[in-house]
């Protein structure tokens, strides 16, 4: 649903003494301290686990070499994901506002919401590290 002016009927009338809450301070990106980070022109990347070998047997004089043999282990598929988020404005709310462009302040809330989501899903691997 577009915004349109029914949904700003304060923001049409003139005696508004503030507009708030649509900006708020801006904070480091703490997910960047958890990750290193890669680019990437693939759907998935796949980590695979090397099994090396034993420990090395003692060999008596005689005794033939022993031999071992290295194998794959499991496989981690980190699989790349895409979040998106818009809003439509209606151009007479837009025209119609008093107290500053409603796209503008609705660009920057649609911004915190990216870096909101991006936090979110970087701090997820903590937040759920000791679930099953």
């Amino acid at each position: 649903m577009a915004l349109n002016r029914a949904l700003f009927t304060k923001q049409l009338n003139l005696g508004l003494n503030t507009v708030f809450a649509m900006e708020y301070d801006r904070y480091p990106e703490q997910w960047r301290d958890i990750y290193s980070i890669e680019q990437s022109m693939k759907a998935f990347e796949e980590d695979v686990q090397m099994i090396g070998f034993g420990a090395a047997p003692t060999k008596a004089e005689v005794a033939a070499i022993s031999y071992d043999s290295g194998k794959e282990g499991y496989t981690a598929r980190y699989v790349h994901e895409t979040v998106a988020l818009a809003f439509a404005i209606t151009e007479e709310a837009e025209e119609d506002g008093l107290y500053g462009s409603l796209g503008a302040k609705y660009a920057r809330a649609l911004a915190r919401s990216m870096q909101h989501t991006k936090e979110i899903k970087g701090a997820n691997i903590l937040n759920n590290a000791t679930t099953t």
